[in-house]
């Protein structure tokens, strides 16, 4: 029986075998607080969108005219309010489980409410561009990121150890470089923070070398054309999102048959490619690539050679470069290792924040809707060093229409 959990008691004190029930922990304040906001706020917006959807349903003058928007705009908008809603639903659920002080499984609901605020965030983009009020919805990430690692017992434990280096099995894995490995059996690597963010981190350069290659050797044979995704350094961070995702899905898969780790990778690879694509184009106007007339083309995002591609990847990925990867993070020395692992995720968050504001600001100057005179200090900055020019230059992979984004204008 693990710490979270005890044997029900009778009302005569007497403890009945077989059930069990949750133990009580004591949050300190500030995630007390935190779960106060939560259940207030999730429940002010629960109540907001039961009034919206009453008023839609009762009164047809109140009813908002879809006349001349875009189809995908509205589709967008619509799925929006529901990942709106299923996340105020969720905070309603936190707030009442950091008061009650329950720890089983909170862990695991604030992953699902990171991605929920994600693709909140995303959808956001999508509809709005990029301004400060976005910023509640990542000072949320934030604080459901750390929240996980705060409440999910193993994390807490393995802080622990790391810190006191108490424990010789401990000592033992890092020395032999199997640190980071499940015990459990369950997958091939713990999936937490550390190792998948150094999966995304050499993942970002190594596809970025892989396609960089695959473009001077195929597509134009002698032809250097920078493909890097990100404004600083040689990342290209689809294919860091895109192991993180492959490393999720095929961890628990990485002692099955060849050609169901295949198949599996395949499917996601494409789908993973097909919504960067979409979320791209309707963002920011931009196309990345267009398999138009390929084999196999679905509305030419991917196409069957490079689903077969992204098969063969997450075979490779999954028995050979996996083991190779967490055996070089493991050179990281030990008291270093979470000291450099937070600056590199602090430089990379800024590099990634400030390229979405430079191709933000590219569309609206693309699109004639930039507002140089209520600039923020951000637009202000991108467009002093990231013109049109430069853009265009340091992503040549790249091409940007604003009629093909589906903001609300």
């Amino acid at each position: 029986m693990t710490k979270e959990k005890e044997n029900k008691e009778s009302k005569n004190g007497v403890a009945t075998p077989g059930l069990e029930v949750e133990q009580s922990f004591k949050y300190p304040w500030f995630w007390r607080a935190f779960g106060v906001l939560s259940l207030v706020g999730g429940g002010l917006q629960v109540l907001l969108f039961a009034l919206f959807v009453l008023i839609i349903v009762h009164d047809k003058d109140a009813r908002p005219s879809i006349e001349g928007i875009d189809i995908t705009t509205l589709v967008i908008t619509i799925l929006g309010l529901i990942v709106s809603a299923v996340s105020a639903v969720c905070f309603i659920m936190l707030g009442i489980r950091l008061l009650r002080g329950k720890r089983r499984r909170t862990a695991l609901l604030a992953i699902v409410m990171i991605v929920l605020e994600s693709l909140s965030l995303l959808l956001s983009i999508m509809l709005t561009g990029i301004d400060f009020e976005l910023l509640p919805t990542l000072i949320n990430i934030a604080i459901l990121v750390a929240l996980q690692s705060y409440a999910d017992p193993t994390l807490v434990e393995e802080r622990r150890v790391q810190r006191s280096l108490r424990n010789l099995e401990v000592r033992e894995r890092a020395e032999k470089g199997t640190l980071g490995r499940d015990l459990s059996g369950k997958g091939y690597i713990e999936l937490n923070f550390f190792n998948l963010f150094w999966v995304f981190l050499i993942c970002c350069v190594l596809g970025l070398i892989i396609e960089t290659i695959y473009h001077v050797a195929v597509v134009d044979p002698g032809v250097y054309q920078d493909r890097a995704g990100l404004l600083y350094g040689p990342f290209s961070p689809i294919y860091g999102f895109g192991a993180v995702l492959m490393t999720v899905v095929l961890n628990r898969f990485h002692d099955k048959n060849l050609i169901i780790i295949f198949l599996v990778s395949a499917v996601l690879g494409g789908a993973f490619e097909y919504a960067v694509s979409w979320f791209m184009q309707y963002a920011f106007g931009i196309t990345a690539w267009d398999y138009t007339g390929t084999f196999l083309s679905i509305d030419g995002r991917t196409n069957g050679m490079f689903m077969c591609m992204w098969g063969v990847l997450g075979m490779v990925w999954i028995k050979v470069a996996l083991p190779i990867m967490l055996k070089l993070v493991n050179k990281i020395p030990w008291n270093w290792r979470y000291t450099i692992t937070t600056v590199c995720a602090a430089l990379m968050i800024a590099d990634g924040g400030l390229t979405l504001a430079s191709l933000d600001c590219w569309y609206e100057r693309q699109s004639g809707t930039m507002d140089y005179a209520s600039a923020s200090a951000i637009e202000r900055f991108c467009n002093e060093h990231y013109s049109n020019s430069f853009m265009s230059e340091r992503f040549q992979s790249m091409s940007i229409d604003a009629d093909k984004a589906v903001r609300v204008k």
